[in-house]
């Protein structure tokens, strides 16, 4: 069991983690303002943080461009970042976080049908009770079905499944090396991002990228720094508590989204949402707390 002091610097790092993420929707509006849409700016910090990795870690590449299913993996993170970055900068922030934290339900059906692993009754207790807190949080008060009704709500949605598939796929590629997996979510931000960026700007829906004057590259820069304290965080707690401790952890994300933006005025605190996200936030959380494990691994 890890001492005191390297248990609360790993909590520390995990925290710094999620308090990034928790403000990064601050930034990339501010980015926006100056005219350099969340896309593009994805695109340039995960371009910056790909040639980084690359030169540290060359023996990455290779691997990367020889294992397809890395590939897969590049494209699901790099769309977790498409939709989030662009919902959190567009959207309600309280909503969008909470609508992406549906990821555990998505988590059970994919694990399900891609590792074969069938969910417990406890697994589907949590899908049911996820899916019951995004239904109050979309309920516009009786006025149809409780289903997203802006892009930045299926953003958000689309945003937590490809996140959980993010996570499904790490687990089937355990057996390749860390780096190669890192930069492959780096390369996805890159490429999804800019990919994305570029049929908006050739469809006409998105601004091409500008130039940016010293306050836009303060800010950009400040974006990239808070990327890479995020990931050197990330991977210094989880490497160094139970897995189940770090999501714990990182569900402070939501109360660092909410409190910025309710101060802020880039969201609203409604009891349908509060509702709502206490039912979400208590499904993420029952996903995440030790238990032990049923025959064949279900849980």
């Amino acid at each position: 069991m890890a001492s005191a002091a390297p248990k609360a610097a790993a909590v520390a790092a995990l925290m710094a983690n999620a308090f990034v993420w928790g403000v990064s929707w601050w930034p990339f509006r501010a980015l926006q303002d100056h005219g350099v849409h969340a896309l593009w700016s994805t695109a340039v910090i995960y371009l910056v943080a790909f040639a980084g990795f690359a030169v540290l870690r060359p023996a990455a590449v290779p691997e990367l461009l020889r294992t397809p299913g890395l590939w897969l993996l590049a494209a699901a993170a790099g769309l977790t970042n498409v939709g989030f970055n662009w919902a959190v900068t567009i959207g309600d922030v309280v909503r969008v976080v909470l609508l992406f934290y549906l990821m555990p339900a998505w988590s059970v059906l994919l694990a399900w049908a891609l590792l074969g692993e069938r969910p417990s009754p406890a697994g589907l207790g949590r899908l049911l009770l996820a899916l019951a807190g995004v239904a109050t949080v979309l309920d516009a008060g009786g006025v149809g079905l409780p289903w997203p009704r802006a892009l930045p709500e299926w953003l958000a949605l689309a945003a937590g499944l490809c996140f959980a598939l993010t996570n499904v796929l790490l687990r089937r590629l355990s057996q390749v090396t860390a780096g190669s997996r890192v930069l492959a979510m780096f390369g996805g931000g890159m490429l999804m991002a800019g990919g994305v960026a570029l049929a908006g700007v050739l469809q006409g829906a998105i601004a091409p990228l500008p130039r940016l004057d010293a306050q836009g590259w303060g800010l950009a820069l400040l974006l990239a720094g808070g990327f890479l304290v995020a990931n050197l965080g990330l991977q210094y707690g989880a490497s160094r508590l139970p897995a189940h401790t770090t999501a714990l952890v990182m569900l402070s994300e939501v109360v660092f989204a909410s409190l910025s933006s309710v101060a802020l005025g880039a969201a609203q605190l409604t009891p349908r949402t509060l509702a709502g996200g206490a039912l979400i936030l208590g499904a993420a959380a029952w996903s995440a707390w030790p238990r032990k494990e049923g025959p064949g691994g279900a849980q």
